[in-house]
């Protein structure tokens, strides 16, 4: 599983409105179920999108922190080999990528409210802030592939070259 989730204010608004106009757009004329190119052409056009709106670091950019990139690392790394296994992460100044392989008995979306809401509550806490802190949702991919998954691996290895001078980076190759 490859996942993507951002901080609340990494994205300007207007910029997440015409986001979400276009691609409300296109699904209207790309009903579901999807053949396999459809699927490729949706996550390659809006998820890249998106990547390329997180990579130009808008926002508060609080994971450029140091303290607060190590309590997402330590999140992540918690429950490795018990609820699933880390593959490889990234944490970026406004965005997390986490390859992983979930449990059988541990649902995708338990794993990632466990790690939101417990890396919100910490970095809140060390900001000495409140409220929300991660935006509500977030982007998952299926690995469907070994293909998909060194390309996943590489794009993950590869997404810091996109920081800028002085952010600070917290990489690990997992495995």
């Amino acid at each position: 599983m490859f996942v993507t989730w951002r901080l609340a204010d990494s994205i300007p608004k207007a910029k997440l409105d015409q986001w979400n106009e276009q691609r409300e757009i296109w699904l209207s004329l790309h009903p579901q179920p999807w053949d396999e190119a459809t699927d490729i052409e949706f996550n390659e056009r809006f998820g890249k999108e998106v990547d390329d709106l997180l990579d130009q670091g808008y926002g508060s950019c609080l994971l450029r922190k140091k303290a607060n990139a190590e309590i997402v690392a330590a999140a992540l790394r918690h429950f490795d080999g018990e609820r699933y296994r880390l593959c490889e992460f990234v944490i970026m100044p406004n965005h997390v990528h986490v390859l992983f392989a979930p449990s059988a008995e541990h649902k995708l979306a338990d794993i990632m409210h466990s790690w939101k809401r417990h890396t919100a509550r910490l970095i809140n806490l060390h900001m000495g802030k409140s409220g929300s802190l991660w935006q509500p949702d977030y982007w998952d991919r299926l690995i469907r592939s070994q293909r998909h998954y060194d390309w996943v691996k590489n794009y993950i290895a590869n997404n810091p070259a996109k920081l800028r001078e002085g952010d600070f980076l917290l990489w690990s190759a997992a495995l």
